[in-house]
């Protein structure tokens, strides 16, 4: 019986003793930081992690246009978002080709609901990869209006802009495409 009594009381203390240990460790602090971000998904950084639509753009240097259009409008928190989507993006050189003033006129205040209109009108909600296009298949855009694809010796265009590369990214795919797209 005393050995029973003596083995329940060395089983207890190691139980208390244990658990309080575990206590002690969950409780310290840890090297990781625990600050919650703020702001939405373009505020995420994650080096491992594929890079968004606007993380990616951000990262090219023929569409800082577009990654400048996107700020003003205001867009870069929804094409941040998990998506997927998919932006027909024309490049500094697509821009250029407007007439003088057009795109400065576009950035002010005043235009950001023009600008959404013709950044809409680049986007889709959904992944289109090039290859899976058919001639002749139109897709509603975001905001409103529809672009036709069409196929020929190989090559893809959407509205008669060529689609010279297409980028996977985390959140959908992004064409570069040589013209600015206007929704007619």
């Amino acid at each position: 019986m005393k050995n029973s009594i003596k083995t329940l009381l060395l089983a207890s203390l190691l139980i208390t003793f244990g658990c309080k240990q575990g206590e002690e460790t969950a409780s310290e602090p840890t090297s990781e930081s625990t600050e919650v971000p703020t702001g939405g998904q373009e505020n995420v950084v994650d080096a491992t992690s594929n890079p968004n639509i606007v993380q990616t753009a951000i990262g090219s240097k023929d569409h800082t246009t577009l990654v400048t259009a996107v700020k003003a409008a205001g867009l870069v928190t929804s094409l941040s978002n998990a998506g997927p989507f998919t932006v027909f993006a024309p490049t500094n050189a697509a821009f250029d080709k407007l007439p003088a003033g057009t795109v400065e006129g576009l950035l002010k205040s005043e235009k950001k609901g023009d600008l959404e209109n013709i950044l809409g009108y680049h986007t889709y909600v959904g992944s289109l990869k090039a290859e899976y296009m058919q001639d002749g298949q139109e897709f509603d855009m975001v905001f409103g209006g529809k672009v036709k694809i069409t196929k020929k010796d190989g090559k893809t265009f959407v509205n008669g802009s060529e689609i010279v590369a297409s980028i996977e990214t985390s959140n959908g795919i992004i064409h570069v495409i040589g013209d600015v797209l206007l929704p007619k």
